[in-house]
């Protein structure tokens, strides 16, 4: 009986890896990607540089920067949403995006950005 005893424990200490092995392969935790935070710092930066080559921003700036380009963003979406919902159509082109522009904006900065708004557009459509 001894024998027997002493093979089974140690076919127990055989057994017991395996199993000590496959329940640390399966805790091994999954990778997670890194969400994507969009912003428009890039964009205020190069549009920085264009206007004054030699002048830098801090972080705290460029974050306010990026705050106020999704905001007026967010108002002229909303206001070219209300153009189309009074007119009956379903999609925002490019004139409504004009319109909303000019209600939102004050005087001299509207005409300034309808003409580089229209700009945008010619460029974009000659090149496609």
């Amino acid at each position: 009986m001894p024998e027997s005893a002493a093979a089974a424990k140690s076919a127990a200490s055989r057994k017991a890896p395996k199993q000590s092995l496959n329940k640390v392969s399966k805790k091994l935790p999954k990778k997670r990607k890194k969400t994507r935070k969009q912003s428009y710092s890039t964009y205020v930066y190069r549009v920085l540089t264009q206007v004054h080559p030699s002048t830098r921003i801090s972080s705290k700036a460029m974050n306010v920067m990026n705050s106020f380009v999704i905001d007026i963003f967010e108002r002229i979406a909303s206001e070219a949403s209300h153009l189309i919902h009074y007119n009956k159509r379903q999609t925002i082109s490019a004139r409504e995006i004009q319109n909303a522009v000019r209600l939102m904006l004050p005087g001299e900065l509207a005409k300034h950005a309808v003409s580089e708004g229209t700009k945008a557009v010619t460029k974009y459509t000659s090149s496609a």
